[in-house]
């Protein structure tokens, strides 16, 4: 035990071992045992194993003294698990509400707490607060108010009376799918629905003020100013409102690897922090009265903190602006106290800091993609051979402007293979070029749309500020014609199935052992994040995808390129949703067109071959009612039964039976025949107050 102990002893002394950036990735990782882990007595072990490892580590302390840096390891890594663990089960405890039991339908009454103005989408989006029917407990709720239906607009504070229909948020559609309902309890939402009617305004709001007001005046007044495929872009810039951009334009940022630019995060806040800290540098140097008398540098941090404070709370305050505030804020004292401004140990703080207050974003794209991003930058940035490659020398100037854009693009590529499999994760399609995209695309936005948008506004006080606009739109419609033409290149985009955890937790622990170590031993992450892309070049399509309710159904063709659906539903989300999590591009084929399939108004009988094996599929598709004898003698010829309905006993297939029963407990399903594998929602859901399965 003690050469053992020896050995690791030696191998983080002789490895520079920093201990910060480790203890934020030990918070999160208990964090993220929450979410796996299924129920309380789970969490509870969870936590009292962490404590008893962190005693053993405290008993044997008299041995530390020769093994400093793994008892330290041993002691502190257990007791932030824990400390993860228990912090997001107490966020869990106090801001998550029971979703509705079941949608309800008729005229409710509630205050209006926060508005959302989504021109591109033909809407605004409220959220209310108001009782709920039959309980009278106090909820919020979230409701899209159509165009077409009312055009009114409630202020902040002002009760209203609407008709609608209340849905519990939705849980994921099928496995490995967007996670509303997980996103909804983090945010107190316990239904969401659409009004049906025009509004009546029971009570008006208080008038106008606040922020949120200021915002939405701000955001309609860029609106009114550019054309409106280009206002869109600008609005979200300023305000960070993204309900005027429209959805081609939206899908081809995500396709052209620049869906970033859309989100008000580290770019846009550090670009209006660092503008604001050399301008009031430079401004203040001017007098040498205040050069003399003041450190500069400090007060110009200050300034800048002020400015990346405003720029936040007007945008809106959202969880990736207040993530990408904290770190700016902190590089800004690292600069006022002359320390290194971009490091890990920065980045730890940063992530720390992030995680206390909201840490549920260890499992959202965001705080994902963003720290991975910012730790590709550090991890390059701090290699001994970036930084022989970027020193000084003597050569001339073509020679050095070649040298950086070399280093741009390496740096962009890096960021991209950093991010590629956390977008193939959550999104199951990432952009090929991106790292191309953004060579142009973040200059272009940093240095010249966005001032361009600020000089606009600061002209507006005067009546000067069109010509500015004028050149705005211009800047804008050439990042929107960088992104189209991108987005439509030969294998712009890469789609894949939906990623297992095993494949994707391989990917976050390589890129991590990359980042956070330094010298040689660093490239020991390439064999995890190797076997993982290995495991993502095999994986395979799932044969069949089942929704929760069993309306939709989704059955690969036996070459793997066309997806054939039961339904040609009008809704986007669910057609989206069976293409992404196939895998698969193109348009859906009606399942009557399946070789070999019989179709009437009750039932589809499809012969399914995988691996020289027939499987005899048995899909429900009418609400009539059937004969129990002639469907009971269907199932018995039937290796897959599913259906929308209830099914009596009688109904009994050779392997599985997907009914209305079995589904609400499952919910959304994927079915791999090859390997007799059933994977379902419920299987990730464990026992967390968002999920409410049936019984």
């Amino acid at each position: 035990m003690s050469r053992g102990l020896g050995r690791i002893e030696r191998f983080l002394s002789r490895a520079q071992f920093n201990r910060a950036p480790w203890l934020a990735v030990a918070f999160g990782g208990g964090i993220c045992a929450w979410f796996a882990l299924p129920s309380a007595p789970w969490w509870l072990a969870w936590c009292g194993l962490c404590l008893g490892v962190a005693g053993a580590a405290m008993a044997l302390r008299p041995l530390s003294g020769h093994y400093p840096y793994v008892f330290r390891a041993f002691w502190s890594v257990a007791l932030l698990l824990m400390a993860g663990c228990l912090t997001v089960w107490a966020r869990s405890a106090t801001v998550g509400e029971v979703p509705l039991a079941r949608p309800i339908a008729g005229t409710f009454t509630g205050r209006v707490l926060e508005r959302e103005e989504q021109p591109a989408h033909g809407r605004d989006r409220l959220f209310l607060a108001m009782r709920e029917p039959g309980s009278d407990r106090p909820i919020r709720i979230r409701v899209n108010l159509p165009h077409d239906v009312d055009s009114l607009r409630p202020g902040i504070g002002a009760v209203i009376r609407f008709k609608a229909r209340l849905m519990p948020p939705a849980p994921p559609m099928l496995p490995g799918a967007y996670n509303f309902a997980r996103a909804a309890w983090f945010s107190g939402i316990v239904a969401t629905g659409t009004v049906l009617k025009p509004i009546e305004i029971v009570e008006p709001g208080p008038g106008e003020g606040g922020i949120a007001v200021l915002r939405a005046r701000l955001a309609r007044h860029v609106l009114g100013r550019i054309a409106p495929g280009e206002a869109g872009i600008a609005a979200a810039l300023a305000t960070g409102d993204r309900g005027g951009i429209a959805e081609e334009d939206a899908q081809a940022m995500r396709d052209a690897g620049l869906a970033h630019l859309l989100s008000i995060s580290g770019l846009h806040v550090s670009a209006v922090i660092g503008a604001v800290y050399l301008l009031a540098l430079r401004l203040l140097a001017l007098s040498p009265w205040l050069a003399l008398r003041l450190r500069l540098p400090v007060v110009a941090a200050g300034t800048g903190a002020l400015a990346g404070i405003g720029y936040t709370l007007l945008t809106g305050a959202e969880v990736p602006t207040v993530r990408s505030c904290i770190a700016a804020l902190l590089v800004l004292a690292a600069l006022a106290l002359g320390r290194e401004a971009l490091s890990l140990r920065m980045l730890a703080v940063a992530a720390f800091c992030v995680l206390l207050l909201w840490p549920e974003a260890v499992t959202g794209p965001s705080f994902q993609m963003s720290f991975a991003a910012v730790l590709a930058i550090v991890a390059l940035g701090t290699s001994d051979p970036f930084r022989r490659f970027l020193g000084p020398r003597e050569e001339g100037f073509a020679m050095r402007v070649l040298r950086h854009l070399a280093m741009l693009l390496l740096t962009g590529l890096v960021i991209e293979l950093a991010l590629m499999p956390i977008g193939l994760y959550h999104f199951h399609r990432a952009g090929v070029y991106g790292a191309l995209a953004n060579v142009a695309a973040i200059p272009l936005t940093t240095f010249v749309v966005m001032p361009l948008i600020a000089i606009a506004l600061a002209l507006d006080l005067l009546g000067a500020g069109a010509p500015a606009w004028w050149l705005a739109g211009h800047a804008i419609d050439l990042l929107m014609g960088l992104a189209h033409w991108i987005a439509t290149r030969p294998g712009a985009v890469s789609l894949m199935p939906a990623m297992g955890n095993g494949a994707f937790l391989l990917f976050v622990a390589g890129g991590l052992w990359l980042g956070l170590w330094n010298g040689p031993v660093r490239l020991l992450g390439l064999f995890p994040a190797a076997v993982g892309t290995l495991m993502l070049a095999l994986m395979t399509p799932p044969d069949m995808l089942v929704t929760g309710d069993g309306r939709h159904v989704g059955l690969v063709g036996d070459g793997g390129e066309r997806l054939f659906v039961l339904r040609d539903s009008r809704s986007g989300y669910v057609r989206d949703n069976f293409s992404e999590l196939a895998g698969l591009t193109g348009e859906v084929v009606p399942l009557r067109q399946w070789p070999g399939a019989q179709c009437n108004r009750d039932f589809c009988t499809v012969p399914v071959r995988r691996d020289g094996r027939i499987w005899n599929v048995l899909i429900a598709r009418g609400r009539d009612r059937v004969p129990e004898r002639a469907l009971a003698a269907a199932c018995d010829k039937a290796d897959i039964v599913i259906a929308d309905r209830w099914l009596p006993y009688s109904c009994r297939p050779k392997w599985l039976k997907a009914d209305r029963a079995m589904l609400s407990r499952t919910g959304g399903m994927a079915i791999d025949l090859a390997q007799g594998r059933i994977t379902t929602v419920a299987q990730g859901q464990g026992a967390h107050g968002w999920w409410r399965p049936g019984t």
